[in-house]
């Protein structure tokens, strides 16, 4: 890690002491805001540099930051924002590229979908800081190993599926939860241009992997019978909470509920569906990002640069739970179940597309999944297409 300082150390002081002060903005509450305002202080004590940090609601920031920027107005750095921001941010004219503060050594030490993540047109816009994703979360009373394979998984479901208990169940209607079998199946939501930008105009969600997928999630309730209708997030929740659900499809944010319920967990990747690849999940980037009119880069970048090092995303974790990004702290962490859970679950998927365009996929893609389930005679081939359709005529514009 010493190779990330891209200056020596007495130039960075100098640099420093110029600089006054930097303003942090951040949605951290509770023991992570206390790990933010420790880390602040710290630095204002082997530099010089003051450090505000200023609390502002999460749904705020964005956009009071693609405003406040160019008019002086936004802090200088935030810490942290949702990688899915930063098409939009990007774009505004609001984000200083990264990359040239960022070593190739750095950058190794970072799981790849971190660093495919945060980066946008061909730059790297952050630095990333911890990850999440949905996984296979399993009561071990009832489920003692996590099944392997689709046949030992769909045993255990149909298992526990009786009158009292349910073998699995998760939200059958959100996209997000559902990414992983249209992965496993061949699709994506969109191709890449040979530079490794996303390209919106190739869609990869419909023909005969979108179809696959499609079917799939509608036999999961109508051929399987493991999912009933009216299963939603909540109802799905509140079983695995109340011990009668042996499996569920969840992310980090639902464990600390898990645990006040006493119950006894245990974590790991969805095994391959049946004709289909490797099951792989949507996966959100946090990471911090300075601002691009900022009068105190140097300083605003070398203060995210010591709070992503692997030592403080094991602090971090420590703090509030999350799941580090950084290949040394996960080194560190990997005797934490939940950790090694997650980060394993996590390599297996896809960052969600940062660019603008995925804001016309997410209503078409929630619609077909909820006509495809709603009934056992529904035409999965004509909603995928249709779906299909409507995502590339809301991206032309028409």
């Amino acid at each position: 890690m010493k190779k990330f300082w891209v200056t020596a150390v007495a130039a960075l002081l100098g640099m420093a002491f110029a600089a006054g002060q930097i303003t942090i903005w951040t949605h951290f509450g509770g023991p992570e805001l206390e790990f933010l305002k420790s880390q602040a202080q710290r630095y204002e004590k082997a530099t010089g540099v003051g450090v505000q940090v200023v609390e502002v609601p999460f749904n705020d920031i964005k956009q009071k930051f693609i405003l406040g920027a160019p008019q002086g107005e936004a802090a200088d750095l935030v810490v942290t924002v949702p990688h899915d921001w930063l098409g939009e941010m990007a774009a505004a004219g609001v984000l200083e590229p990264v990359g040239k503060y960022a070593t190739k050594d750095y950058l190794s030490g970072l799981m790849p979908v971190a660093v495919s993540a945060f980066s946008y047109g061909g730059k790297l816009f952050g630095l990333p800081m911890n990850a999440e994703s949905v996984a296979l979360i399993y009561n071990k009373d009832l489920v003692k190993t996590p099944p392997a394979t689709w046949d030992e998984f769909l045993a255990l479901a149909k298992k526990y599926t009786t009158g009292d208990t349910f073998g699995f169940l998760y939200d059958l209607g959100n996209p997000y939860f559902n990414y992983g079998w249209f992965k496993a199946y061949g699709a994506y939501v969109f191709g890449k241009n040979p530079d490794g930008s996303l390209n919106p105009a190739d869609l990869g969600l419909g023909g005969e992997p979108g179809y696959k997928a499609g079917q799939f999630i509608k036999d999961l309730r109508y051929k399987y019978k493991l999912i009933p209708e009216g299963v939603d997030y909540g109802v799905a929740d509140g079983a695995f909470k109340d011990g009668v659900l042996a499996m569920i499809l969840n992310g980090p944010w639902a464990l600390g509920d898990y645990k006040k319920a006493g119950l006894n967990f245990g974590i790991a990747p969805l095994p391959a569906p049946p004709g289909g690849g490797a099951w792989g999940p949507f996966v959100g980037v946090q990471g911090v990002v300075v601002n691009a009119y900022s009068k105190n880069k140097i300083a605003a970048v070398n203060f995210a640069k010591i709070l992503v090092n692997p030592a403080n995303q094991v602090a971090f974790n420590k703090a509030g739970g999350r799941i580090p990004v950084s290949l040394g702290a996960l080194e560190q962490l990997k005797a934490d179940p939940v950790v090694k859970g997650f980060s394993t679950t996590i390599a297996m998927g896809d960052p969600m597309p940062n660019i603008p365009a995925m804001g016309k996929v997410w209503g078409p893609w929630g619609n077909a999944l909820s006509l495809i389930t709603q009934k056992p005679d529904s035409d999965v081939k004509k909603i995928i297409d249709d779906m299909v359709a409507e995502i590339a005529g809301a991206i032309k514009g028409k």
